[in-house]
């Protein structure tokens, strides 16, 4: 299988912040690649230089064959890119984005109408595609702009934490036409910091901490990598706001986190474990009301690999 991205010793300094730290990695022409990683781990500086967006201070890369310092223009007109902020116009209607996104990138005319009106049915929004694009929800919004990224039919298309701020609905959605697209054979390479969404959508994922990647791998080969650190699922009858980090001050050698609610404790030996547990639940007056032993996970994988915590990849991505 050829290679779609090739990365090595890429490095992006911003002043004294080393925002990408010498890494390297490779995707397969075809896969769905996962980037993951807490926000400002280097995802999106990532993206921005093999887009051509920005350049890395030392190292170097291919996007689908092309090097992305001396020929990023040729590779622009062979991919595309969904930035995680819409670029599209708020005063023209949907179809209108459309068109004006086929003329940027040189689509012929005589295809335009009905390239851009195919993609708006794949997309769900051939109803409204006379309505000004201000109008749309932030699921039609998020639609559209993938949609606007795929006029010239590139063979890679970069997404950059796609369903941030979508809810249930519109994030599924979104995952169910890129998995189409994924079957038609464009290759994806995608950032985001849910987990979830990468364990559905990702051939294999890179994990990226601090600028550094600490694995790449296939989720079902990262779960394996989980196996021997068991974990358990505890919950209180009554609600106990500071149970994880008590109980983390007492298991300090195990990670300890709160999940829904619930807290996880990773590693250990489970009777021991369980002792403390009950011991602490005795204190504060309360009992146990469910054990579970859970199979590996992505998150387990991440909490093992990376030392963090997973609530640091569910929260939402804020200003940089």
């Amino acid at each position: 299988m050829s290679k779609a991205i090739e990365v090595s010793g890429l490095t992006k300094i911003y002043d004294e912040l080393v925002a990408v730290d010498n890494i390297s990695f490779e995707v397969e022409a075809g896969e769905v690649f996962g980037f993951l990683g807490p926000n400002g781990a280097g995802k999106t500086t990532t993206i921005r230089i093999l887009t051509g967006l920005s350049k890395p201070t030392t190292g170097n890369a291919r996007v689908l064959g092309y090097d992305i310092v001396t020929d990023i223009v040729k590779a622009k007109r062979a991919f595309g890119v969904v930035p995680e902020l819409s670029n599209m116009y708020d005063e023209l209607t949907g179809l209108e984005n459309l068109l004006f996104m086929e003329q940027l990138y040189g689509v012929p005319p005589y295809e335009r109408q009905t390239r851009a009106e195919e993609l708006l049915r794949t997309f769900g929004l051939y109803e409204r595609k006379d309505s000004r694009f201000a109008s749309y929800s932030r699921g039609m919004k998020r639609a559209l702009t993938v949609a606007a990224a795929l006029v010239h039919k590139p063979s890679l298309l970069f997404l950059d934490e796609p369903t941030v701020g979508l809810d249930v609905v519109a994030a599924r959605s979104l995952r169910a036409i890129l998995k189409r697209f994924r079957e038609s054979g464009i290759t994806i390479f995608l950032t985001t910091h849910y987990l979830e969404e990468a364990d559905v959508l990702c051939d294999r994922i890179g994990l990226l901490v601090k600028g550094k990647i600490v694995a790449v791998n296939t989720p079902a080969k990262l779960k394996t990598m989980a196996e021997e650190k068991p974990a358990l699922e505890i919950s209180f009858k009554m609600s106990l706001p500071r149970a994880a980090e008590e109980l983390g001050q007492r298991l300090i050698d195990l990670a300890v986190v709160e999940v829904d609610d619930k807290i996880r404790i990773y590693g250990g030996d489970t009777d021991a474990v369980l002792e403390t547990v009950l011991a602490y639940a005795r204190e504060n007056r309360t009992q146990i009301s469910a054990v579970s032993s859970l199979k590996p996970s992505l998150e387990d994988a991440f909490v093992k690999l990376t030392g963090l915590t997973p609530l640091l990849m569910a929260t939402e991505k804020g200003g940089r």
